[in-house]
Protein backbone atom coordinates (compact mmCIF):
# COMPACT_ATOMS: atom_id res chain seq x y z
CA UNK A 1 0.00 0.00 0.00
CA UNK A 2 1.34 3.42 -0.97
CA UNK A 3 1.44 5.83 2.02
CA UNK A 4 -0.68 8.96 2.06
CA UNK A 5 0.85 11.64 -0.18
CA UNK A 6 1.79 14.21 2.45
CA UNK A 7 5.44 14.79 1.60
CA UNK A 8 7.28 16.76 -1.08
CA UNK A 9 5.70 17.65 -4.39
CA UNK A 10 7.69 15.00 -6.20
CA UNK A 11 10.63 12.63 -6.11
CA UNK A 12 12.51 12.05 -9.35
CA UNK A 13 14.62 8.88 -9.54
CA UNK A 14 17.26 8.93 -12.27
CA UNK A 15 17.74 5.48 -13.82
CA UNK A 16 18.66 6.07 -17.46
CA UNK A 17 22.36 5.21 -17.40
CA UNK A 18 23.86 2.31 -19.33
CA UNK A 19 26.08 1.09 -16.49
CA UNK A 20 28.70 -0.23 -18.89
CA UNK A 21 31.21 -0.94 -16.11
CA UNK A 22 28.87 -3.59 -14.72
CA UNK A 23 29.64 -5.62 -17.88
CA UNK A 24 26.25 -7.28 -17.84
CA UNK A 25 23.27 -7.92 -20.08
CA UNK A 26 21.16 -7.05 -17.05
CA UNK A 27 20.63 -3.29 -16.62
CA UNK A 28 22.76 -2.03 -13.77
CA UNK A 29 19.89 -0.87 -11.58
CA UNK A 30 18.22 -4.29 -11.80
CA UNK A 31 21.16 -6.02 -10.10
CA UNK A 32 20.16 -7.11 -6.60
CA UNK A 33 21.46 -6.80 -3.09
CA UNK A 34 19.57 -7.91 -0.01
CA UNK A 35 17.00 -9.70 -2.16
CA UNK A 36 15.89 -6.54 -3.94
CA UNK A 37 17.03 -4.69 -7.06
CA UNK A 38 18.97 -1.48 -6.54
CA UNK A 39 16.15 0.50 -8.09
CA UNK A 40 13.73 -1.36 -5.83
CA UNK A 41 15.62 -0.05 -2.80
CA UNK A 42 15.57 3.44 -4.33
CA UNK A 43 11.82 3.34 -4.92
CA UNK A 44 11.12 2.21 -1.36
CA UNK A 45 13.21 5.06 0.05
CA UNK A 46 11.44 7.53 -2.23
CA UNK A 47 7.98 6.28 -1.28
CA UNK A 48 8.80 6.38 2.42
CA UNK A 49 8.75 10.20 2.41
CA UNK A 50 5.22 10.16 0.94
CA UNK A 51 5.73 12.27 -2.21
CA UNK A 52 2.70 13.58 -4.02
CA UNK A 53 4.19 12.24 -7.24
CA UNK A 54 7.01 9.83 -8.07
CA UNK A 55 8.75 9.73 -11.45
CA UNK A 56 11.57 7.53 -12.71
CA UNK A 57 13.63 8.46 -15.77
CA UNK A 58 14.68 5.55 -18.01
CA UNK A 59 16.57 5.03 -21.26
CA UNK A 60 19.05 2.11 -21.38
CA UNK A 61 17.14 -1.19 -21.73
CA UNK A 62 14.04 0.92 -21.36
CA UNK A 63 11.44 -1.86 -21.61
CA UNK A 64 13.13 -4.14 -19.09
CA UNK A 65 13.50 -1.35 -16.56
CA UNK A 66 9.98 -0.01 -17.12
CA UNK A 67 8.42 -3.46 -16.68
CA UNK A 68 10.36 -4.01 -13.46
CA UNK A 69 9.43 -0.60 -12.06
CA UNK A 70 5.76 -1.02 -12.99
CA UNK A 71 5.66 -4.31 -11.13
CA UNK A 72 7.24 -2.80 -8.01
CA UNK A 73 5.38 0.52 -8.04
CA UNK A 74 2.48 0.62 -10.52
CA UNK A 75 1.67 4.28 -9.81
CA UNK A 76 5.20 5.56 -10.55
CA UNK A 77 5.40 7.75 -13.64
CA UNK A 78 7.91 6.36 -16.15
CA UNK A 79 9.65 9.08 -18.16
CA UNK A 80 11.85 8.52 -21.21
CA UNK A 81 15.02 10.57 -21.54
CA UNK A 82 15.66 11.80 -25.08
CA UNK A 83 18.95 12.00 -26.99
CA UNK A 84 20.18 15.03 -25.07
CA UNK A 85 22.62 13.61 -22.50
CA UNK A 86 23.15 14.62 -18.89
CA UNK A 87 21.45 14.55 -15.52
CA UNK A 88 20.08 18.05 -16.09
CA UNK A 89 18.20 16.88 -19.16
CA UNK A 90 16.93 13.78 -17.35
CA UNK A 91 15.48 15.91 -14.55
CA UNK A 92 14.07 18.39 -17.07
CA UNK A 93 12.25 15.59 -18.93
CA UNK A 94 10.76 14.32 -15.66
CA UNK A 95 9.72 17.80 -14.58
CA UNK A 96 8.00 18.42 -17.90
CA UNK A 97 6.10 15.12 -17.59
CA UNK A 98 5.09 15.88 -14.00
CA UNK A 99 3.99 19.39 -14.99
CA UNK A 100 1.79 18.05 -17.80
CA UNK A 101 -1.37 17.93 -15.72
CA UNK A 102 -0.60 20.66 -13.21
CA UNK A 103 2.56 22.66 -12.69
CA UNK A 104 4.44 21.52 -9.61
CA UNK A 105 4.95 23.81 -6.66
CA UNK A 106 6.98 23.05 -3.57
CA UNK A 107 9.89 20.67 -3.09
CA UNK A 108 11.25 18.35 -5.75
CA UNK A 109 13.75 15.68 -4.62
CA UNK A 110 16.20 14.15 -7.09
CA UNK A 111 17.85 10.82 -6.33
CA UNK A 112 19.23 7.79 -8.19
CA UNK A 113 18.37 4.21 -8.97
CA UNK A 114 21.84 2.91 -8.10
CA UNK A 115 22.14 4.23 -4.52
CA UNK A 116 20.53 1.30 -2.68
CA UNK A 117 21.47 2.13 0.91
CA UNK A 118 19.92 5.58 0.87
CA UNK A 119 17.26 5.63 3.59
CA UNK A 120 13.94 7.34 3.78
CA UNK A 121 15.08 8.89 7.05
CA UNK A 122 17.96 10.71 5.38
CA UNK A 123 15.72 11.86 2.52
CA UNK A 124 13.22 13.15 5.07
CA UNK A 125 16.00 15.07 6.83
CA UNK A 126 17.03 16.62 3.50
CA UNK A 127 13.47 17.74 2.76
CA UNK A 128 12.90 19.06 6.28
CA UNK A 129 16.09 21.13 6.22
CA UNK A 130 15.34 22.43 2.74
CA UNK A 131 11.86 23.60 3.68
CA UNK A 132 12.76 24.89 7.15
CA UNK A 133 15.56 27.07 5.76
CA UNK A 134 13.54 28.11 2.68
CA UNK A 135 16.43 27.12 0.43
CA UNK A 136 16.39 27.29 -3.33
CA UNK A 137 18.55 24.16 -3.46
CA UNK A 138 19.73 21.81 -0.74
CA UNK A 139 22.37 19.25 -1.62
CA UNK A 140 23.12 16.07 0.31
CA UNK A 141 26.85 15.76 0.97
CA UNK A 142 29.26 13.41 2.70
CA UNK A 143 32.74 13.76 4.15
CA UNK A 144 35.19 11.15 2.86
CA UNK A 145 38.71 10.26 3.91
CA UNK A 146 39.61 9.96 0.23
CA UNK A 147 37.53 12.22 -2.00
CA UNK A 148 39.39 11.40 -5.21
CA UNK A 149 37.07 11.48 -8.20
CA UNK A 150 34.20 13.24 -6.44
CA UNK A 151 32.90 16.75 -6.98
CA UNK A 152 33.99 19.00 -4.08
CA UNK A 153 31.58 21.21 -2.18
CA UNK A 154 32.63 24.87 -2.12
CA UNK A 155 31.27 26.94 0.74
CA UNK A 156 31.15 30.63 1.51
CA UNK A 157 32.02 32.26 4.81
CA UNK A 158 28.41 32.01 5.91
CA UNK A 159 28.45 28.24 5.36
CA UNK A 160 26.20 28.27 2.31
CA UNK A 161 27.20 26.32 -0.77
CA UNK A 162 28.79 28.50 -3.42
CA UNK A 163 29.41 25.77 -5.95
CA UNK A 164 30.49 22.26 -6.81
CA UNK A 165 33.86 21.71 -8.42
CA UNK A 166 34.43 18.49 -10.33
CA UNK A 167 37.64 16.71 -9.35
CA UNK A 168 39.26 17.11 -12.75
CA UNK A 169 38.60 20.85 -12.68
CA UNK A 170 39.65 21.47 -9.06
CA UNK A 171 42.77 23.27 -7.88
CA UNK A 172 45.29 21.73 -5.50
CA UNK A 173 43.69 23.60 -2.60
CA UNK A 174 40.21 22.44 -3.62
CA UNK A 175 41.40 18.86 -3.85
CA UNK A 176 42.09 19.00 -0.11
CA UNK A 177 38.37 19.44 0.51
CA UNK A 178 36.84 16.22 1.82
CA UNK A 179 33.17 17.20 1.59
CA UNK A 180 31.76 15.79 -1.64
CA UNK A 181 28.59 16.01 -3.68
CA UNK A 182 26.28 12.98 -3.52
CA UNK A 183 24.22 14.17 -6.49
CA UNK A 184 21.06 13.97 -4.36
CA UNK A 185 19.14 17.24 -4.05
CA UNK A 186 16.02 18.99 -2.84
CA UNK A 187 14.95 21.83 -5.16
CA UNK A 188 12.30 24.46 -5.10
CA UNK A 189 10.23 23.45 -8.13
CA UNK A 190 10.04 26.97 -9.59
CA UNK A 191 13.78 27.52 -9.19
CA UNK A 192 14.53 24.16 -10.78
CA UNK A 193 12.22 24.79 -13.70
CA UNK A 194 13.64 28.22 -14.48
CA UNK A 195 17.28 27.20 -14.08
CA UNK A 196 17.00 24.09 -16.24
CA UNK A 197 15.73 26.29 -19.05
CA UNK A 198 19.06 28.14 -18.94
CA UNK A 199 21.40 25.15 -18.62
CA UNK A 200 23.24 24.39 -21.86
CA UNK A 201 25.37 21.56 -23.23
CA UNK A 202 28.30 23.85 -23.94
CA UNK A 203 30.91 21.94 -22.00
CA UNK A 204 33.62 19.37 -22.63
CA UNK A 205 31.21 16.45 -22.26
CA UNK A 206 28.40 18.01 -24.28
CA UNK A 207 25.96 17.22 -21.46
CA UNK A 208 23.31 19.17 -19.62
CA UNK A 209 24.59 19.17 -16.03
CA UNK A 210 22.25 19.27 -13.08
CA UNK A 211 25.03 20.81 -11.00
CA UNK A 212 24.77 23.98 -13.11
CA UNK A 213 21.41 24.65 -11.44
CA UNK A 214 23.15 25.51 -8.16
CA UNK A 215 25.09 28.43 -9.64
CA UNK A 216 22.06 29.71 -11.51
CA UNK A 217 19.97 29.52 -8.34
CA UNK A 218 22.54 31.62 -6.45
CA UNK A 219 22.72 34.14 -9.27
CA UNK A 220 18.96 34.54 -9.00
CA UNK A 221 19.30 35.30 -5.27
CA UNK A 222 18.39 31.90 -3.94
CA UNK A 223 20.02 30.22 -0.98
CA UNK A 224 21.97 27.02 -1.65
CA UNK A 225 22.77 24.89 1.39
CA UNK A 226 23.84 21.38 2.28
CA UNK A 227 22.89 18.55 4.58
CA UNK A 228 25.97 16.57 5.58
CA UNK A 229 25.64 12.88 6.36
CA UNK A 230 28.26 11.04 8.38
CA UNK A 231 27.07 7.78 6.84
CA UNK A 232 28.85 7.63 3.51
CA UNK A 233 27.27 4.28 2.61
CA UNK A 234 23.92 5.97 2.15
CA UNK A 235 25.21 7.99 -0.78
CA UNK A 236 27.45 5.31 -2.33
CA UNK A 237 26.47 4.09 -5.79
CA UNK A 238 27.40 0.86 -7.54
CA UNK A 239 29.04 1.21 -10.93
CA UNK A 240 30.63 -2.25 -11.11
CA UNK A 241 30.32 -5.62 -9.44
CA UNK A 242 33.04 -4.89 -6.91
CA UNK A 243 31.09 -1.90 -5.60
CA UNK A 244 27.86 -3.90 -5.79
CA UNK A 245 29.35 -6.62 -3.58
CA UNK A 246 30.64 -4.05 -1.09
CA UNK A 247 27.22 -2.42 -0.84
CA UNK A 248 25.58 -5.83 -0.49
CA UNK A 249 27.89 -6.80 2.35
CA UNK A 250 27.27 -3.51 4.15
CA UNK A 251 23.51 -3.80 3.71
CA UNK A 252 23.60 -7.33 5.11
CA UNK A 253 25.76 -6.24 8.04
CA UNK A 254 23.17 -3.57 8.89
CA UNK A 255 20.27 -5.97 8.43
CA UNK A 256 21.82 -8.63 10.67
CA UNK A 257 22.73 -6.07 13.32
CA UNK A 258 19.21 -4.64 13.31
CA UNK A 259 17.72 -8.10 13.88
CA UNK A 260 20.14 -8.81 16.72
CA UNK A 261 19.10 -5.55 18.38
CA UNK A 262 15.49 -6.61 17.91
CA UNK A 263 16.02 -9.80 19.93
CA UNK A 264 17.30 -12.36 17.42
CA UNK A 265 20.36 -14.45 18.29
CA UNK A 266 22.81 -14.64 15.39
CA UNK A 267 25.66 -16.97 16.32
CA UNK A 268 27.92 -15.99 13.42
CA UNK A 269 26.98 -12.70 11.75
CA UNK A 270 29.78 -13.10 9.20
CA UNK A 271 28.13 -16.18 7.63
CA UNK A 272 24.50 -15.11 8.03
CA UNK A 273 22.73 -13.45 5.10
CA UNK A 274 19.25 -12.03 5.53
CA UNK A 275 17.24 -10.33 2.78
CA UNK A 276 15.63 -6.99 3.54
CA UNK A 277 12.19 -8.60 3.07
CA UNK A 278 12.64 -11.32 5.72
CA UNK A 279 10.71 -11.16 9.03
CA UNK A 280 12.04 -12.61 12.31
CA UNK A 281 10.46 -12.77 15.78
CA UNK A 282 12.16 -12.32 19.13
CA UNK A 283 14.19 -15.24 20.44
CA UNK A 284 14.76 -16.76 17.02
CA UNK A 285 18.19 -18.42 16.93
CA UNK A 286 20.20 -18.40 13.70
CA UNK A 287 23.19 -20.75 13.52
CA UNK A 288 26.20 -20.32 11.19
CA UNK A 289 26.10 -20.49 7.40
CA UNK A 290 22.48 -19.63 6.66
CA UNK A 291 20.74 -17.56 4.00
CA UNK A 292 17.18 -16.30 4.45
CA UNK A 293 15.61 -14.93 1.29
CA UNK A 294 12.42 -13.45 -0.05
CA UNK A 295 9.30 -13.52 2.10
CA UNK A 296 10.74 -15.95 4.66
CA UNK A 297 9.33 -15.56 8.17
CA UNK A 298 10.64 -17.25 11.32
CA UNK A 299 8.53 -17.35 14.47
CA UNK A 300 9.60 -17.07 18.09
CA UNK A 301 11.99 -19.67 19.58
CA UNK A 302 12.62 -21.33 16.22
CA UNK A 303 16.18 -22.45 15.44
CA UNK A 304 17.48 -22.30 11.88
CA UNK A 305 20.82 -23.72 10.77
CA UNK A 306 23.55 -24.45 10.49
CA UNK A 307 24.06 -24.65 6.71
CA UNK A 308 20.52 -23.78 5.67
CA UNK A 309 19.02 -21.77 2.79
CA UNK A 310 15.35 -20.79 2.93
CA UNK A 311 13.47 -18.80 0.30
CA UNK A 312 9.84 -17.78 0.88
CA UNK A 313 9.55 -20.27 3.74
CA UNK A 314 7.38 -19.87 6.84
CA UNK A 315 8.95 -21.38 9.97
CA UNK A 316 6.63 -21.90 12.92
CA UNK A 317 7.21 -21.18 16.59
CA UNK A 318 9.79 -23.45 18.18
CA UNK A 319 10.54 -25.32 14.95
CA UNK A 320 14.04 -26.59 14.19
CA UNK A 321 15.47 -26.52 10.67
CA UNK A 322 18.99 -27.89 10.15
CA UNK A 323 21.05 -28.31 6.96
CA UNK A 324 18.04 -27.76 4.75
CA UNK A 325 17.42 -26.17 1.37
CA UNK A 326 13.83 -25.00 1.11
CA UNK A 327 11.59 -22.75 -0.95
CA UNK A 328 7.88 -21.98 -0.93
CA UNK A 329 7.28 -24.20 2.09
CA UNK A 330 5.50 -23.97 5.47
CA UNK A 331 7.01 -25.57 8.58
CA UNK A 332 4.60 -25.86 11.48
CA UNK A 333 4.97 -25.03 15.15
CA UNK A 334 7.39 -27.34 16.93
CA UNK A 335 8.23 -29.24 13.74
CA UNK A 336 11.67 -30.57 12.85
CA UNK A 337 13.36 -30.59 9.44
CA UNK A 338 16.75 -31.98 8.42
CA UNK A 339 19.54 -32.61 8.17
CA UNK A 340 20.17 -32.75 4.41
CA UNK A 341 16.55 -32.10 3.47
CA UNK A 342 15.13 -30.53 0.31
CA UNK A 343 11.78 -28.76 0.70
CA UNK A 344 10.31 -27.81 -2.65
CA UNK A 345 7.38 -25.44 -3.21
CA UNK A 346 4.02 -26.53 -1.85
CA UNK A 347 5.42 -28.44 1.12
CA UNK A 348 3.31 -27.91 4.26
CA UNK A 349 4.55 -29.66 7.40
CA UNK A 350 2.08 -29.69 10.27
CA UNK A 351 2.65 -28.91 13.93
CA UNK A 352 5.16 -31.24 15.64
CA UNK A 353 5.77 -33.05 12.36
CA UNK A 354 9.11 -34.21 11.05
CA UNK A 355 10.87 -34.41 7.71
CA UNK A 356 14.21 -36.04 8.33
CA UNK A 357 17.56 -36.79 6.73
CA UNK A 358 17.92 -37.07 2.96
CA UNK A 359 14.28 -36.40 2.21
CA UNK A 360 12.76 -34.46 -0.68
CA UNK A 361 9.22 -33.12 -0.62
CA UNK A 362 7.10 -31.22 -3.14
CA UNK A 363 3.47 -30.15 -3.17
CA UNK A 364 2.70 -32.25 -0.13
CA UNK A 365 0.63 -31.59 2.99
CA UNK A 366 1.78 -33.45 6.10
CA UNK A 367 -0.53 -33.54 9.11
CA UNK A 368 0.17 -32.80 12.75
CA UNK A 369 2.67 -35.16 14.36
CA UNK A 370 3.42 -37.15 11.21
CA UNK A 371 6.97 -38.21 10.43
CA UNK A 372 8.91 -38.74 7.22
CA UNK A 373 12.14 -39.60 8.91
CA UNK A 374 14.72 -40.55 6.32
CA UNK A 375 15.68 -41.45 2.77
CA UNK A 376 12.55 -40.80 0.78
CA UNK A 377 10.48 -38.66 -1.55
CA UNK A 378 6.95 -37.36 -1.11
CA UNK A 379 5.40 -35.40 -3.96
CA UNK A 380 1.85 -34.47 -4.92
CA UNK A 381 0.59 -36.09 -1.74
CA UNK A 382 -1.58 -35.60 1.32
CA UNK A 383 -0.57 -37.29 4.57
CA UNK A 384 -2.80 -37.30 7.64
CA UNK A 385 -1.97 -36.87 11.33
CA UNK A 386 0.27 -39.10 13.48
CA UNK A 387 1.40 -41.15 10.49
CA UNK A 388 4.86 -42.69 10.30
CA UNK A 389 6.35 -43.08 6.84
CA UNK A 390 9.11 -45.68 6.90
CA UNK A 391 12.67 -45.45 5.62
CA UNK A 392 13.06 -45.39 1.85
CA UNK A 393 9.38 -44.72 1.07
CA UNK A 394 8.52 -42.81 -2.11
CA UNK A 395 5.41 -41.59 -3.87
CA UNK A 396 5.66 -42.51 -7.55
CA UNK A 397 3.65 -39.51 -8.70
CA UNK A 398 4.64 -39.23 -12.37
CA UNK A 399 3.54 -41.64 -15.10
CA UNK A 400 5.70 -40.08 -17.79
CA UNK A 401 3.03 -37.61 -18.89
CA UNK A 402 0.96 -36.52 -15.90
CA UNK A 403 1.34 -36.05 -12.15
CA UNK A 404 -1.00 -37.96 -9.81
CA UNK A 405 -1.79 -37.62 -6.12
CA UNK A 406 -1.27 -39.99 -3.24
CA UNK A 407 -3.52 -39.74 -0.17
CA UNK A 408 -2.33 -41.40 3.03
CA UNK A 409 -4.60 -41.25 6.06
CA UNK A 410 -3.94 -40.67 9.76
CA UNK A 411 -2.29 -43.19 12.04
CA UNK A 412 -0.74 -45.06 9.12
CA UNK A 413 2.47 -47.08 9.55
CA UNK A 414 4.45 -47.97 6.44
CA UNK A 415 7.30 -50.47 6.17
CA UNK A 416 10.72 -49.69 4.74
CA UNK A 417 10.95 -49.20 0.98
CA UNK A 418 7.23 -48.90 0.38
CA UNK A 419 6.36 -47.37 -3.00
CA UNK A 420 3.00 -45.66 -3.51
CA UNK A 421 2.10 -45.74 -7.21
CA UNK A 422 -0.24 -42.78 -7.64
CA UNK A 423 -3.11 -42.26 -7.85
CA UNK A 424 -3.70 -44.27 -4.72
CA UNK A 425 -5.36 -43.86 -1.32
CA UNK A 426 -4.35 -45.48 1.97
CA UNK A 427 -6.98 -45.47 4.69
CA UNK A 428 -6.59 -44.46 8.34
CA UNK A 429 -4.69 -46.87 10.56
CA UNK A 430 -3.43 -49.00 7.67
CA UNK A 431 -0.04 -50.72 7.61
CA UNK A 432 2.26 -51.73 4.77
CA UNK A 433 4.95 -54.39 4.84
CA UNK A 434 8.58 -53.80 3.93
CA UNK A 435 9.12 -53.53 0.21
CA UNK A 436 5.41 -53.18 -0.59
CA UNK A 437 4.45 -51.63 -3.91
CA UNK A 438 1.03 -50.06 -3.36
CA UNK A 439 -0.79 -50.00 -6.70
CA UNK A 440 -4.37 -50.00 -5.47
CA UNK A 441 -6.24 -48.41 -2.59
CA UNK A 442 -5.66 -49.79 0.91
CA UNK A 443 -8.72 -49.87 3.22
CA UNK A 444 -8.55 -48.42 6.71
CA UNK A 445 -6.87 -50.78 9.14
CA UNK A 446 -5.63 -53.16 6.43
CA UNK A 447 -2.13 -54.59 6.02
CA UNK A 448 -0.81 -54.17 2.48
CA UNK A 449 1.76 -56.72 1.28
CA UNK A 450 3.20 -57.32 -2.16
CA UNK A 451 5.94 -59.88 -1.59
CA UNK A 452 6.69 -63.27 -3.04
CA UNK A 453 8.03 -66.22 -1.02
CA UNK A 454 11.81 -66.11 -0.72
CA UNK A 455 13.66 -68.74 -2.75
CA UNK A 456 17.33 -69.61 -2.18
CA UNK A 457 19.30 -71.25 -5.01
CA UNK A 458 22.14 -72.92 -3.20
CA UNK A 459 25.55 -73.03 -4.83
CA UNK A 460 24.66 -70.33 -7.37
CA UNK A 461 27.67 -68.06 -6.67
CA UNK A 462 30.44 -70.69 -7.03
CA UNK A 463 28.73 -72.04 -10.14
CA UNK A 464 28.12 -68.70 -11.90
CA UNK A 465 30.89 -66.50 -10.50
CA UNK A 466 33.89 -68.84 -10.34
CA UNK A 467 37.20 -67.29 -9.39
CA UNK A 468 35.66 -64.31 -7.62
CA UNK A 469 36.35 -63.42 -4.02
CA UNK A 470 32.69 -64.12 -3.24
CA UNK A 471 32.94 -67.61 -4.72
CA UNK A 472 36.13 -68.34 -2.78
CA UNK A 473 34.55 -67.26 0.52
CA UNK A 474 31.35 -69.17 -0.20
CA UNK A 475 33.28 -72.36 -0.98
CA UNK A 476 35.35 -71.96 2.17
CA UNK A 477 32.25 -71.44 4.28
CA UNK A 478 30.56 -74.47 2.73
CA UNK A 479 33.66 -76.62 3.36
CA UNK A 480 33.88 -75.47 6.97
CA UNK A 481 30.21 -76.20 7.48
CA UNK A 482 30.45 -79.70 6.04
CA UNK A 483 33.55 -80.57 8.12
CA UNK A 484 31.97 -79.63 11.44
CA UNK A 485 30.92 -82.80 13.29
CA UNK A 486 27.39 -83.13 14.49
CA UNK A 487 26.87 -82.60 18.19
CA UNK A 488 26.21 -85.63 20.37
CA UNK A 489 24.42 -85.95 23.64
CA UNK A 490 26.58 -86.66 26.65
CA UNK A 491 26.31 -90.14 28.06
CA UNK A 492 25.70 -91.89 24.72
Amino acid sequence: MIPEKTGPAAVIVLAAGAGTRMKSRTPKILHEIGGRSMVGHALLAARSINPQQLAIVVRHERDLVAEHVSRLDPSALIVDQDDIPGTGRAVEAALQALDAEQQLTGTVVVTYGDVPLLSGGLLAELVATHEREANAVTVLTAVLDDATGYGRILRGEDGTVTGIREHKDSSEAEQLIREVNSGIYAFDAAVLREALGKVTTENAQGEKYLTDVLGLAREAGGRVAAVVTADRWQVEGANDRVQLAALGAELNRRTVEAWMRAGVTVVDPATTWIDASVTLDEDVRLLPNIQLHGATTVARDAVVGPDTTLTDVTVGEGAKVVRTHGSGAVIGKGAAVGPFTYLRPGTVLGESGKIGAFYETKNVTIGRGSKLSHLGYAGDAEIGEDTNIGCGNITANYDGEKKHRTVIGSGVRTGSNTVFVAPVTVGDGAYSGAGAVIRKDVPAGALALSIAAQRNTEGWVPAHRPGTRSAELAQAATKDSSSTPASTEEGK
